[in-house]
């Protein structure tokens, strides 16, 4: 309701009508705001079809409100006293609202619009005043605030501005629970924790010549995709819609975002062409402008789901999937193995990948409440998909037990590929698991993982944009491969047309061949396979390939960690 602030002597009549109505009005605005934004909570988070007007009148009543409170600012001073961290709750709300929308749409232009609000917030220190307050649960709302804007700056890779808001909030924390003696002090120095683990992920950095870390943003850009051959006859399907499901037991994570599933996600995105973000755009609130066509495929990213959750959103999607489109679905899960031998194997007969489990737990036990000879049945088997095979599918298995997927049948004679991961890694390379998978780390920066493999901790400028226009001729190279081999599956080239299923080919052929020319990777369950099986020696074992990998090698100077077979003919 509203709260008229009134000085000593005057009475509510003494205040002029018009300003009364101010306050009024700015009553309703916020009121109406808040509902609407607790509404959305309440909303389904998969299928397009109900959110996108509800989160239309709640934008339209976020820019009524942010307008009115710059207009009407002196009046709401003085005869409502307005403070500033409520302005600034308002701008975080906006924020949040952008933030949500990019979820909704995976347009990474709306990760640039909450970034617009979230610094404005720091630049005009809405929050200042906040510590001078006695009341905890307005410090909270600050510190969950900086929790926000250090996920939208991850997105944005501006590491540099990450680590400071880092030291910020964890001089925030120590603030907040000197003063207040609370009980969520652990929580909040988990957060710090996790944040630090997540900036330290990379394995290798770029150098500057004055020793700077340089940010390389791995989304996918103009000129990064090799374009297809005059006369190439490839699919015409486009990635529509993407499942990123990550439930690793001991990965780095922060804010329900696996470092399997972050690097995932910025794979299938582009570069957003204006991450310049003008702050003087400040308040303006349009997300109706739509871009010409969907510049990335939509995405839901689902951390530690449950089965049922899992399924659901497979459902939405698959329902939804416009005609011509492909389905992709990221598993980074821990491994299930099957527990016996049955007489007939069939597609639940092989184990699968983790979903969550909701089960009870006494002192720490789980309970078995099952026959043990019985399947888990928190597993995701590579049958649960097969009636999803209806539509084009494509399914990347990060994980211990990925060759279940092998085990896979095409029923319905839609393009189906399966790219999987390594079921074990060298000694050597194991230790690295907590900070991401090496195959997930391929598909999203091949030279990051190839440096890493290489045991290499830092990579000079220079040396890194010629390795990298090197591996653009590479690409070309294996692209031409793929399209020009007389034996490879025509699933591979149905999904050859789309850019972002192009690169992940290109990418994974080049993982494996690199994976097999390492000294260090001997056994045959230590490279990728595929689903179904690429002609080795058009793609994965091709002596041009060689060749280019040990250039590459010797390039970044590790020659001697691969096999030369020129040389040991000798």
């Amino acid at each position: 309701m509203a709260t008229l602030v009134m000085t000593g002597a005057e009475t509510e009549d003494d205040i002029p009508l018009g300003e009364r109505k101010t306050v009024t009005d700015f009553c309703y605005l916020l009121d109406k705001s808040k509902q609407l934004f607790n509404g959305l909570r309440d909303l389904p988070q998969y299928g397009h079809k109900q959110w996108q007007s509800y989160f239309g009148r709640t934008f339209d009543v976020y820019t009524k409100l942010w307008k009115f409170q710059q207009q009407h600012r002196q009046v709401l001073d003085s005869r409502y006293g307005l403070k500033r961290w409520q302005i600034g709750e308002v701008a975080s709300k906006i924020g949040q609202l952008y933030y949500h929308y990019y979820l909704r749409t995976s347009e990474t232009s709306y990760l640039n619009e909450a970034f617009s609000f979230y610094s404005a917030i720091r630049q005009r220190s809405y929050y200042f005043q906040v510590n001078k307050e006695d009341r905890p649960e307005l410090v909270v709302k600050k510190l969950r605030y900086y929790a926000r804007y250090i996920v939208v700056c991850l997105l944005l890779n501006k590491m540099d501005l990450v680590k400071v808001l880092v030291k910020e909030l964890s001089e925030e924390i120590e603030d907040y629970t000197q003063r207040f003696n609370t009980e969520d002090q652990l929580e909040w120095n988990l957060v710090l924790q996790e944040v630090a683990a997540f900036v330290e992920a990379d394995p290798v950095v770029v150098l500057n010549d004055n020793n700077s870390v340089i940010v390389i943003s791995n989304r996918l850009q103009e000129g990064s995709v090799p374009p297809l051959e005059q006369g190439m006859v490839v699919g015409q399907l486009i990635l529509a819609d993407a499942l990123i499901i990550g439930n690793c037991n001991n990965q780095v994570k922060f804010s329900e975002l696996t470092i399997d599933m972050f690097r995932m996600l910025q794979a299938l995105e582009r570069e957003p062409v204006n991450l310049a973000t003008q702050t003087s755009k400040q308040g303006t609130l349009e997300p109706n402008e739509k871009p010409a066509k969907r510049e990335n495929p939509h995405k839901y990213l689902l951390y530690k789901p449950t089965f049922s959750q899992l399924f659901t959103f497979l459902s939405a999607s698959f329902k939804e999937l416009p005609a011509n489109s492909v389905l992709l679905v990221y598993l980074s899960a821990t491994g299930v193995f099957p527990t016996g031998h049955s007489d007939y194997e069939g597609p639940y007969d092989f184990g699968g990948v983790l979903t969550n489990t909701n089960r009870d737990v006494v002192n720490g036990e789980t309970v078995q409440k099952r026959n043990q000879a019985q399947k888990e049945m928190h597993c995701l088997h590579p049958g649960d998909l097969f009636p999803f095979t209806r539509k084009p599918l494509f399914v990347i298995v990060d994980s211990s037990n990925s060759t279940a997927f092998k085990n896979f049948t095409n029923l319905f004679g839609q393009p189906l590929v399966c790219l999987l991961s390594p079921t074990a890694y060298p000694k050597s390379v194991q230790d690295q698991s907590q900070r991401g998978s090496l195959f997930t780390l391929f598909l999203y920066s091949p030279l990051l993982a190839f440096s890493s493999v290489c045991g290499l901790n830092s990579v000079r400028r220079g040396l890194w944009d010629k390795a990298q226009e090197f591996l653009r001729k590479v690409y070309r190279d294996i692209g031409q491969m793929i399209t020009r081999s007389r034996s490879i599956d025509q699933a591979f080239l149905q999904f050859f047309g789309d850019e972002f299923l192009r690169l992940l080919l290109i990418r994974f052929v080049f993982c494996s061949a690199t994976l097999r020319l390492h000294k260090l990777f001997r056994e045959s369950r230590s490279f990728p396979e595929s689903y179904p099986e690429l002609p080795k020696q058009d793609t994965v074992e091709s002596s041009l390939l060689q060749k280019h990998i040990l250039e590459l090698a010797t390039m970044l100077d590790v020659q001697s960690l691969f096999w030369d077979d020129s040389l040991e003919a000798y």
